[in-house]
């Protein structure tokens, strides 16, 4: 039986974050991520300037867009701004690099192992044909929107998304998001160019959509761009937006796994790495407030208001999407003010 001090459950950018900012002030750090390599994940790889896109090595960075086109079957809009707006990045290789981060400041890093059993206080863990346990002082879970962690700790999840991602070879010029309410309710389809390929998809509320519609909305959508996709290079995933709090009796959650995207926009990176490193000096510190949960929670909100209007009616959501691009051809409201970053 091993013992630590944390254990992290997941290996995305909030495990991460967190692992790296407890290790780096003496914790014994233990986490594990299921999957083989740490990175890989269906998601558009997009950052923002006000979240991301400062903080990370510029050899992360594939290509970055100081213009957004935004696109509505009535009318087209351009934003640009000075600074890039939204950068792209590989996912695989953002992992790799906060991995590296990770285990030099001193994390045990468990990749290729999940998690088989949990109860306070220890957890089994299984890799390959073996298993070992693991007794731990705090438990995070950083594990997604189909946490374990989350459902050992009995918290349901009802507000997910569905993002849907195929990766095509070519070179892209411009960013665009086609906001289209018949096709796509309050979520919208995406061109974002990365270095030599391009992430197109769609994120949609799926409690509008099911995977298979959203799947076939997509096809259309991306036919009518001339863009030809093999339906079996498309891959699916969930996005969780029912925050209910990081703090809980057994545990704590970060990133998906506590909900913190945005339902209206399926944002998940920022919100992941904000709460990861929050959760660790609340961890370190128990007096530490964690003011930024506040802000994130109140910008999700935000978020959920105009989703739920927009899904009272196809109409109302067609008007709402139609004024949303006239208010930022008018710079009544910035782009920023759809991202959750601060």
């Amino acid at each position: 039986m091993e013992h630590t001090d944390i254990l992290i459950v997941g290996g995305g950018p909030g495990g991460l974050a967190c692992a790296t900012q407890l290790a780096r002030h003496g914790a014994r750090v233990v986490l594990v991520e299921r999957k083989p390599v740490f990175g890989p994940k269906v998601c558009a790889g997009g950052i923002t300037w006000h979240g991301l896109l400062r903080h990370v090595p510029h050899e992360l960075i594939e290509r970055q867009f100081p213009e957004q086109v935004v696109v509505t079957p009535r009318q087209q809009v351009v934003v640009a701004e000075q600074n890039p707006i939204i950068a792209t990045v590989s996912r695989e290789r953002l992992g790799q690099w906060m991995a590296a981060q990770a285990a030099a400041a001193g994390v045990t890093l468990l990749s290729g192992t999940r998690l088989a059993a949990l109860e306070p206080g220890q957890a089994i863990l299984e890799r390959g044909n073996s298993r070992m346990g693991v007794r731990y002082g705090q438990l995070v879970g950083a594990d997604g929107s189909c946490s374990q962690v989350r459902r050992y700790l009995n918290l349901p999840s009802f507000a997910l998304g569905i993002g849907l991602n195929a990766m095509v070879p070519g070179h892209f010029s411009r960013m665009e998001w086609h906001l289209d309410p018949r096709l796509f309710g309050s979520g919208y389809g995406w061109i974002f160019p990365h270095a030599t390929t391009c992430s197109i998809g769609a994120y949609a509320d799926s409690r509008l959509f099911s995977a298979r519609t959203l799947k076939e909305q997509l096809l259309v959508w991306a036919g009518r761009q001339g863009i030809a996709l093999d339906p079996g290079a498309i891959r699916a995933g969930l996005v969780n937006f029912d925050y209910r709090g990081v703090c809980f009796e057994h545990g704590w959650l970060v990133g998906d796994a506590a909900g913190l995207a945005s339902g209206l926009t399926g944002e998940g990176i920022y919100p992941a790495l904000v709460s990861g490193r929050v959760v660790a000096r609340m961890i370190l510190d128990p007096a530490y407030p964690g003011t930024e949960l506040a802000t994130l929670a109140r910008k999700q909100r935000r978020h959920g208001r105009v989703m739920r209007l927009a899904g009272r009616s196809p109409r109302l959501c067609g008007l709402l999407m139609d004024l949303l691009v006239l208010l930022l051809r008018m710079k009544i409201i910035d782009f920023h003010s759809l991202e959750m970053a601060d």
